[in-house]
Formats: C-alpha cells, structure tokens, sequence
C-alpha cells in the first residue's frame, strides 16, 4: 500500500469521524500542546481532560508556569501519577520564558534538550503546532504500526523502536501533518484499542497484516514478564492538639519528589523512638490501620498506616520541610496520592483530624 494512500485514508477517516473538540485542540499553540502531551504520557484522554482544564485555567501560559512555585504545579498535577513529569514541565518552563523569551524552538533538536521532552513529544509540538512534517511515535502510534505492518517484538525493544521509526516516518505526509499527527493517535486510541480492537471500522483494515491473519492481539508484544516486588513502609498519621496532621516534604528527586508526604519509618522500627530522633518529638501510638496497597509500574508498595498524637514537641516544626495540614481546610499542597487517600479516610471514619 504506497504511503500516501496509507496517510490519505487516514486522514479521510479523521475527517468524518476524527476527534475535533479536545481541550488542547482549541487556540492550538505550542505551549498548550506541550501541556497536554506530557499529562497524556500513561495517561488516558478522560482523565486527562479535567486535569488539563484546571491546570490551563491556573498556568495559562509558560511565563505563568515558570513564575509559580513547585508546590502550586505539583498541587494541580496530584493524581495524575508520574510527578517527575510535572518537575520537568516547571524546569522546562523557568527555561523558556528566561533563556527564550517565552518562546518555544522550532528546531526538534533543541526542544530534546528540554526536560521531559523526547523525540516524540518533540515532533508532536512542532508538527500539531506548527504543521511541521515530523513523525510521532507514542504508544497509539506503535500499537497501529505494529499491527498493520505485523512488527514482531516488544516495541521497548530498541531495534523494534527503530522499525516502527522508520515506518512512522514513511507514513508521515507532507501535508495535513497536524491532522494526520491527530488522525493516527485517535485512531489508536478509538478504534485499534489495546483490548479489542475495532477491525471493522478501521479505514486501514484491508491491508493491516495482524487483521488478515486474525492476530490483532499478539501485536504488538508484550513486555516480558517480571515478579513486581512488593515494599513496605509505615506511614505516621501523627496529630498536635489542633488536630492537624504533620506533613513532611520529601527530597526534590526520587520516588515522589517534592510532594508532601506522611511521615516514614521501616516496619522493623520503634516509631516513637524514630519520631525522637529524626522529629525531636515524642508520640502516643495508636492502633495501626489496615494495610494501604499503592502499585507503581515497578512495584507494590504495603503502607501500614500508624494514628498517633505528639505528647512533646521539641525541633519538628523548625524546619521549612515540615508542616502541620488540616485535612478540613487543607493547604494547595502537592500531595502523593496515597498521602491523600489516608487523609480522606481520617475524615471519612471519624478519626479526629
């Protein structure tokens, strides 16, 4: 099938049955783009939408991105999962708008160098942004290759990721690129669908090699298997007389970086003897909850959840990493998402908070 037929029956498709109304459709500018390819990255288009409406409605462009602190971004971006992405957007945008004036490259090249940025999300910003003629390939994109030119292998693999490149890029017309760069992942996303696959519908179908052979399924291949180890850790839901509950920020990098946590010891650990020598405090415990399981792509982590109140105080609250949070009138704080389900539960069973 030549390419431009490939690209042509594409973008006939998009045009009668394509996805037109998105929110980062309207006003299509690089920085809007840019927004919304990074919350798509493992992220489902539904429960980007609202995500993405709050945080254009607060950071409406990059000088307004780059002038607000790390904890109003990672509050507007808390559920979304995956918060190294929201540091690279704050980084990326304190380096638009004071090395480029606000101004996004236009060479692919110089948008890599860029935080968060690969060659995908690259091209995507020049190409819907711009109608530059440069090929995406998100997982959408892999799936449709995959099928359609029956690639053997996991697409993590790097001389697969090579394969369907090449192909990415032989399909990409020169024309109508923001349209076709939409078309192909709207048709991932729709119709070639990871569980059941809408042959059917598809314009591509008669010449998609997975469909003639009846193996949409087997394409593309799954990664390889793994055991996901399991991790466990107490969480310390430690009340003052207030009621309010201590939050601790946790380091800039690493798992949760910068969000606004509970307090951590090893299940091995006395907690009141941890508090004193890590908080310079002293607690009463309480009895522990049941076990919170948070899974993130690597692994399983257990939080065992531990009430306790502060008898006496000593130097936990004079440092800058430390706060007291009232669930009942909380703070516009980026809080990891298990930190936040814990906080809800308090309220919700009663506990005094």
């Amino acid at each position: 099938m030549p390419t431009d037929t490939f690209s042509r029956k594409l973008l006939a498709w998009w045009d009668r049955h394509g996805r037109k109304d998105l929110p980062w459709q309207r006003d299509r500018t690089p920085y809007r783009v840019w927004i919304s390819e990074i919350m798509l990255q493992q992220t489902q288009v539904a429960t980007v939408i609202p995500y993405y409406q709050r945080f254009m409605a607060r950071f409406p462009n990059v000088q307004a991105l780059a002038a607000a602190t790390l904890d109003e971004v990672l509050h507007h971006w808390s559920g979304l999962g995956y918060y190294a992405r929201a540091r690279h957007l704050h980084q990326t945008a304190h380096h638009i708008a004071s090395q480029n004036d606000g101004d996004f490259p236009l060479d692919p090249a110089a948008l890599m160098q860029l935080p968060g940025i690969g060659r995908s999300t690259a091209a995507a910003i020049l190409a819907l942004a711009h109608d530059r003629p440069l090929a995406i390939l998100d997982g959408n994109v892999k799936r449709v290759l995959s099928r359609y030119h029956a690639v053997n292998g996991w697409p993590g693999l790097r001389e697969v990721e090579q394969r369907l490149w090449m192909l990415a890029e032989g399909h990409t017309p020169r024309r109508r690129v923001a349209q076709y760069t939409q078309a192909i992942m709207d048709l991932g996303a729709t119709l070639c669908t990871r569980g059941n696959p809408n042959c059917t519908q598809c314009p591509l179908h008669a010449e998609c090699l997975a469909r003639r052979e009846d193996r949409m399924r087997d394409y593309p291949a799954s990664k390889p298997r793994k055991t996901i180890p399991v991790r466990s850790t107490r969480m310390l839901l430690v009340r003052n007389e207030r009621t309010d509950i201590l939050l601790m920020q946790r380091p800039p990098t690493g798992l949760w970086g910068g969000l606004w946590s509970l307090p951590e010891c090893s299940l091995e650990t006395d907690p009141r003897q941890w508090c004193r020598e890590h908080l310079q405090c002293d607690i009463a415990v309480e009895p522990s909850w049941p076990i919170v399981r948070h899974t993130f792509s690597h692994f399983h982590l257990d939080i065992h959840p531990m009430p306790a109140r502060l008898v006496q105080t000593g130097g936990v609250m004079e440092r800058s990493t430390a706060l007291w949070y009232n669930p009942q009138a909380p703070q516009a704080l980026g809080l990891a998402a298990p930190v936040a389900r814990l906080l809800d539960m308090m309220i919700a069973t009663g506990e005094p908070a």
